[in-house]
This record gives C-alpha cells, sequence and structure tokens, in this order.
C-alpha cells in the first residue's frame, strides 16, 4: 500500500511538473545559467558584468511593439534593464508585457553620445529605442540569446 501512495505522488509530480512546463514559452537559446543576477546589481556594478554572459528574472515591463526585437525586465523595486536581440531572430510578441520572464546575454553598455548621435541621424522616423535609461554616460543593456515567459 505503501508503494502504490508513493508511486501516486510520484505520477502525480511529474505531472504538475510537465504541467507548469507548459506553461512557459521558450525564445531562441532560452536560458542555460541556473543562478539569475539582479537587475539591480548589474545597475549598480556595471564594470563587473561588462562582457559576461548573464541572466535576469522579473517582470516584462516594456517591449518593442514594431518588431519585437528587444523587452525590458524589471525587479520589484522598479529597476529595469533592457534585453535586446537581433531583428528577425528572436521575436518577442507585445503580449509578453506583464509576463515574468528570464532572459540571458551579454551585459554591454554603450555611450549615451552614440546613441543620442543615432537618434539624431534618424531624425523623422518614430525609433522605439528612444526611451533607453541611461546611467550617466552610459546605456546598459543585455545582448539576448534567449528568454523564457511565463505565459
Amino acid at each position: 500500500m505503501k508503494r502504490a501512495i508513493l508511486f501516486l505522488s510520484l505520477g502525480l509530480f511529474i505531472l504538475t511538473a510537465s504541467a507548469q512546463a507548459a506553461d512557459v514559452t521558450k525564445y531562441g537559446q532560452g536560458v542555460s545559467l541556473d543562478k539569475a543576477t539582479p537587475v539591480a546589481e548589474l545597475l549598480a556594478h556595471p564594470g563587473e558584468y561588462m562582457g559576461k554572459t548573464v541572466r535576469v528574472d522579473g517582470l516584462i515591463t516594456a517591449g518593442c511593439k514594431k518588431r519585437g526585437c528587444w523587452i525590458q525586465i524589471s525587479d520589484d523595486k522598479g529597476n529595469g534593464v533592457r534585453v535586446k536581440v537581433e531583428d528577425g531572430v528572436i521575436v518577442f510578441p507585445p503580449t509578453s508585457i506583464g509576463h515574468n520572464a528570464s532572459a540571458e546575454g551579454v551585459f554591454s553598455g554603450i555611450p549615451r553620445a552614440a546613441v543620442e548621435k543615432k537618434h539624431k541621424e534618424q531624425e523623422g522616423e518614430k525609433h522605439e529605442a528612444c526611451d533607453a535609461k541611461p546611467s550617466g554616460e552610459m546605456i546598459y543593456f543585455i545582448q539576448g540569446t534567449g528568454a523564457l515567459i511565463e505565459s
């Protein structure tokens, strides 16, 4: 009898885990790192993470509605970092805004002046990258390779 209960419990656990996995959509390569780096930590100490592969977890608070080429992942304190992917290779649907996600990629930065110059050159075009949140002289982001987004 104890064996039957044990096997029944194990079966229910496996079914529950399978159902939970079905509620997550993989984009690109997904995520491979076991541990996420807090968004606040990335922004507080960007030099320590520059050029390294990182994972962030949080709520998708914004995203590219035109091409699906970026999402903003924010923590519960409102700190956010953009995850930018190669146009057309990974496409995040606008409906992902408001869902929890894990994203992975290389932490990077670009001088604020370079972004402003590019935007001036594209004057007249609606450019969704204009709302990037600069931190001092640099704008930090993750060059995304993949993500997992909850349904």
